[in-house]
């Protein structure tokens, strides 16, 4: 018997048994949560070379070390970093009670929800199901995990180790395709977790909202990145090049399309061909290059490069190499004289292209910003603090790099999340903690207590009193 579940009638079953499991330990103590993350940890250690083939082969080619950047290395620090935080994280916060209350005591309990449901995209399908399910773990809850039905491979090998660790009642993997997918989007989970496109985010949040199921969707976008006038554009392009080469692209927060100072894109483009040259000698036959992860995916990366040509567009593809379309390795592209008009600049690009836009002024560049959906990212270069500030405080985003690209992800204690249209909530660190958890508010008061002195009938002098001093 397989344990990756594929059809939707094991999906309440599977359901119910979580809950009856939560309902019978509702707060998991302090121990079993250490334990449950420790044992996640090493199930990730002990079995690196067959997570980074099955996401090879899952990709085509995915370079090994894309695998253990990319998912292996965040899952792990992120594994540790709430093992060594996870008792602070747990003990109740005290609150203030103001004078009128007292004698009480308040303070807030981390209570965990019960089940959560995590729905995972194919970029990166350990670290972003692993990373969820660490925050869900270290919470208290019991979790079904929903990986994408591109990731076949991966899919499995999680369901066969996370089977060897936990029992189905405490973590289920659910494969499938895209009607599975809708069928546990609509599921009474108390809480669901979505990482994918903006278009699904929005049915999954529809389908949530039948059952009032509260979900943190985790988006793309087309995340900026700016160029100050006083930025060196070689420093500029090291410190941007690898967050967007990066698993060839396929990352929400790669940025997305690049501000150049005007009468400077010849020299970036020349910037980024000697930096991309000197990381990927060659691109077909190199095993640091990674696929695109499948034919669909390719055609629409090649049609975005199509429409932006035939509007107008120039094409500069930073390796000379005749393309096998049978590896689906597309070197960065890069893509100047863009207009608005091309879907290069309406959707997100989820691969190796690089539009570069000329500004004039950084007022431009931001209100160009603002006047489009919020973010996931948005990246700024320049050393300059009174820049950094007024970009800062005059766009919104889910998050911000400064002089660097997509590293604020693999920060533990830094919250990820979008904002609008990027997304809604946030997780990582204590964030994602309280995220999966319950906030419960507790006002306590021992053997004595003036509440009384407030019970009807009204009109008394100690109304009057409270009136006088507490309503001004």
């Amino acid at each position: 018997m397989s344990n990756l579940i594929t059809q939707i009638g094991e999906l309440t079953p599977i359901h119910e048994k979580q809950k009856l499991a939560f309902n019978a330990d509702p707060f998991p103590d302090y121990a079993t949560r250490i334990n449950n993350l420790k044992k996640l940890k090493n199930l990730m250690l002990d079995n690196q070379e067959a997570l980074i083939e099955a996401l090879r082969l899952d990709f085509g080619q995915r370079s090994a070390d894309d695998s253990l950047i990319g998912d292996l290395l965040t899952t792990v620090s992120g594994i540790n970093y709430t093992i060594k935080q996870l008792k602070k994280w747990m003990k109740p916060k005290r609150k203030h009670i103001g004078i009128l209350f007292q004698p009480a005591s308040g303070h807030v309990m981390c209570q965990p929800l019960g089940v959560i449901g995590i729905i995972v995209p194919w970029n990166y399908p350990v670290f972003l199901s692993m990373g969820p399910l660490t925050t869900a773990l270290a919470a208290g809850n019991r979790a079904m995990l929903k990986m994408s039905e591109f990731t076949p491979n991966t899919n499995q090998l999680l369901a066969d180790l996370l089977a060897s660790g936990f029992s189905n009642d405490e973590i289920a993997v659910i494969g499938g395709e895209a009607d599975v997918a809708a069928a546990f989007s609509s599921m009474q989970f108390d809480h669901l977790f979505f990482t994918g496109s903006t278009h699904v985010g929005k049915l999954v949040m529809q389908a949530a909202a039948k059952n009032l199921v509260p979900v943190t969707l985790e988006l793309g976008g087309k995340s900026p990145a700016i160029i100050a006038d006083d930025m060196n554009l070689g420093t500029a392009v090291e410190r941007f090049i690898f967050g967007k080469t990066l698993n060839c692209g396929q990352t929400c927060v790669a940025p997305d399309y690049i501000f150049c100072p005007q009468g400077k894109v010849e020299q970036l483009v020349s910037e980024l061909q000697t930096r991309f040259t000197s990381m990927f000698p060659c691109v077909q036959e190199n095993n640091d290059y990674t696929s695109i992860i499948n034919q669909r995916q390719y055609d629409r990366i090649q049609s975005l490069l199509d429409d932006a040509v035939q509007k107008g567009a120039t094409i500069i593809p930073l390796a000379d190499e005749q393309t096998d379309t049978s590896k689906r390795k597309i070197p960065l592209t890069i893509v100047t004289n863009v207009t608005d008009d091309m879907q290069i600049m309406q959707e997100e690009i989820f691969g190796p292209l690089l539009p570069i836009k000329e500004y004039k002024n950084l007022e431009d560049a931001i209100t160009y910003i603002n006047a489009r959906p919020r973010p996931l990212s948005l990246y700024i270069y320049s050393f300059n603090k009174n820049v950094q500030r007024k970009i800062l405080e005059e766009t919104i985003a889910g998050g911000v790099c400064v002089n660097d690209a997509a590293f604020h992800v693999a920060n533990d204690d830094l919250p990820f999340g979008g904002v609008g249209a990027s997304g809604m909530g946030n997780y990582h660190g204590e964030e994602g903690f309280i995220r999966f958890s319950h906030a419960k508010s507790i006002l306590k008061r021992g053997k004595i207590s003036f509440a009384s002195l407030l019970f009807p009938p009204y009109g008394k002098a100690v109304h009057n009193l409270v009136y006088k001093f507490f309503i001004r």
